[in-house]
C-alpha cells in the first residue's frame, strides 16, 4: 500500500520567459484599448436626445471597468 507517489516536481524559473515578459502585455494593451475605443465610439453613434454626457460616460466607464477586470493581472 502506497498512500503517496513520488512524482518529480520542476521548480519554476524566477524569471518569466519571454512571452509572459514581452509579448503577453502587448496583446493585452492592445485588447483592452481596442475594447475601449470600440465601446466608447458605439455609445456615440446610437446618443439619445435625452441622455446627453451620461451615456457615453456611462459607456467608458462599464468599458474601463471592464477592461482592468480581465487583463488587470497581466
Amino acid at each position: 500500500k502506497e498512500a503517496m507517489v513520488d512524482i518529480d516536481i520542476k521548480p519554476k524559473s524566477s524569471q518569466p520567459c519571454w512571452y509572459e515578459r514581452y509579448v503577453q502585455p502587448c496583446v493585452a494593451e492592445l485588447l483592452g484599448s481596442t475594447l475601449f475605443i470600440f465601446i466608447g465610439c458605439l455609445s456615440v453613434v446610437e446618443d439619445v436626445e435625452g441622455t446627453g454626457r451620461l451615456q457615453p460616460a456611462l459607456a467608458h466607464g462599464l468599458a474601463l471597468g471592464l477592461t482592468i477586470a480581465i487583463l488587470g493581472d497581466i
